[in-house]
């Protein structure tokens, strides 16, 4: 896969022209025309835009622009809406309006071809279906933009479900993260004010996860290591993965017959209890997070069934989150903190957690200590623990403090999570179930066990700078003795300053050309060097025809476009 700016060619705008016109295209069609001027792309496709600008929609502007940032990366395919899908985790850099319009992105499509998945299937695993499977139905009972699911039998009676990967997805999803890493740095070179929202960073977090889920082999050993952190707990139902039959883009698990966790009444009317779900479903996603710092990033209730005796089954594990300790004890003393109304608390956390200190603490202070009060007069149990961590990610937005992407994805599986307990249990909060968990984290902290570990790890690490330092500084003065110390600048803003001046530049290279012209034809009129037409040489004429043309057109591009 495409890796950050630094890989990418310059010729991948040529290389890949037919998608960059769809794009275009695209953009063009949802009214966002002028954002190819402004980063530049007519001088990669300076024709094609011409034309593709004819093509705007004249019913667009009745959709607000969020609206019409998703509605192009529907039309945009599989890649891009998995890059909503992601960005819709980061409120750290989207505005809430474009947030909320991403999380309504449609992940449906339709089935391919039986054939295809067929020879897929044979391709991976080596051997003919019939081999491989007693039964295979060819008819998909599930599809999306990456993958489609078959049902099949093992040759012991087993029923399986098999998610066999759409047809040259890979080459797809290469081709589109090479055109998202170009685009990303012409908006980083462009639009300068974007001090939070790091777009070449988005796309290398967003590549590295979807080639990750490119790779069902991946998927297999997360479903592996839920099923061993979960081995001791039957309120859960991992599937089993069965590796003989799974490969980078075939999986093969077990069948799970169960019930959607949001379908309350047929739940019910199979005599299982929603209120009993609500609180299983939070405690299991609590112990991912807080106990095995492993999570399920996508927690929907399309991927959560709940089979006989309320166990509950979580699908679709290529997507997850990971925690340090050190991340899930953070974590717990922000919930303590506002549990026990310590504004000073939840700040000094969340700049240990950021990556630099902000100028306006007393600010941010300020706007915790207005949250913590909102909620002082709630019983603890009535506090929406969801509302409190996105408030706080609104927080962090605005002081841009960036913390570790998994913050986010740990955020959005507890807001999806309590909003599923809602609809299972009216009473249902989460505050109570996540109350325990984050005071068990801060009293392991201050364990004696644990305070002699973190000793003795700091004791280490300062014996090793100890050590270490006299050599690396004798290494220092060694550079600036030969004179290779680098010091590497980095520019930004500056690409309009060039532009004009490479514009300067051509129009007076141009003018010279078109006066060298005026005079080379003069000197051939003066000289009568025929042919002639009425005594006037005609590669004079010529040339001050040429000259005229080419004087009109400087004149009109200088006046109506103010560029060259």
């Amino acid at each position: 896969m495409t890796q950050r700016n630094g890989s990418i060619k310059r010729g991948i705008h040529y290389r890949h022209i037919g998608r960059y016109g769809e794009i275009v295209s695209a953009l063009v069609k949802y009214g966002f025309g002028d954002l190819l001027s402004r980063l530049n792309i007519e001088r990669y496709l300076r024709v094609g835009n011409r034309i593709l600008r004819g093509k705007k929609s004249l019913h667009v502007q009745v959709y607000s622009k969020w609206d019409r940032i998703r509605m192009v990366i529907e039309e945009l395919g599989p890649t891009f809406i998995k890059l909503g899908q992601f960005a819709s985790n980061r409120p750290d850099i989207l505005p809430v309006e474009l947030i909320k319009s991403l999380e309504t992105l449609q992940d449906s499509v339709g089935s391919f071809p039986e054939q295809d998945a067929v020879k897929t299937i044979e391709l991976e695993l080596g051997r003919p279906i019939g081999v491989l499977f007693k039964e295979f139905a060819h008819k998909p009972f599930a599809s999306a933009s990456m993958a489609q699911v078959h049902r099949a039998t093992l040759h012991d009676g087993t029923e399986v479900a098999v998610k066999v990967q759409r047809p040259r997805l890979t080459e797809s999803v290469t081709i589109d993260l090479e055109i998202m890493y170009h685009l990303a740095s012409l908006i980083e070179k462009h639009y300068s004010n974007l001090d939070a929202f790091d777009p070449l960073q988005l796309v290398s977090e967003f590549a590295n996860g979807i080639t990750k889920e490119l790779d069902f082999s991946i998927e297999a050993s997360h479903i592996d290591r839920f099923a061993h952190n979960f081995r001791d707990d039957e309120t859960i139902l991992i599937p089993k993965v069965y590796h003989e039959l799974t490969s980078r883009k075939v999986i093969t698990t077990e069948f799970i017959h169960g019930i959607k966790i949001t379908h309350v009444n047929e739940l019910m009317e199979n005599g299982l209890d929603p209120r009993d779900i609500a609180s299983r479903g939070a405690a299991i996603v609590l112990k991912q997070i807080f106990q095995h710092g492993f999570f399920h990033a996508d927690p929907h209730a399309g991927n959560i069934l709940v089979t006989k005796g309320n166990r509950i089954c979580f699908l679709d594990l290529g997507m997850t989150g990971i925690l340090t300790p050190t991340s899930r004890e953070r974590l717990g003393s922000i919930i303590i903190g506002v549990a026990s109304r310590e504004p000073q608390r939840i700040v000094r956390i969340l700049l240990e957690m950021a990556d630099h200190q902000i100028e306006s603490k007393d600010e941010l202070e300020y706007r915790i200590a207005e949250l913590v009060e909102e909620y002082a007069s709630k019983a603890l149990g009535k506090i929406n623990i969801g509302e409190v961590l996105n408030t706080l990610s609104q927080l962090l937005a605005k002081h841009h403090l960036k913390v570790v992407p998994g913050f986010y994805l740990l955020v959005k599986a507890v807001v999806t999570m309590e909003g599923i307990g809602y609809k299972l249990d009216p009473s249902f909060n989460m505050m109570h179930h996540i109350e325990p968990f984050a005071e068990r984290l801060v009293k392991e902290r201050y364990k004696l066990s644990h305070l002699s570990k973190e000793g003795l790890e700091t004791a280490q690490e300062l014996f090793f700078l100890i050590r270490d330092f006299p050599g690396e500084v004798r290494e220092l003065m060694q550079l600036v003795k030969i004179g290779k110390l680098r010091i590497g600048f980095e520019h930004k803003g500056l690409d309009p300053m060039l532009r004009k001046s490479d514009q300067i530049i051509n129009r007076l290279v141009f003018g010279l050309v078109l006066a060298a012209l005026l005079i080379g034809s003069s000197i051939v009129v003066l000289s009568k060097v025929p042919p002639t037409f009425y005594g006037i040489p005609v590669i004079g004429i010529i040339g001050f025809t040429a000259s005229l043309i080419m004087a009109f057109w400087l004149l009109l591009t200088i006046m109506k476009h103010e560029r060259m």
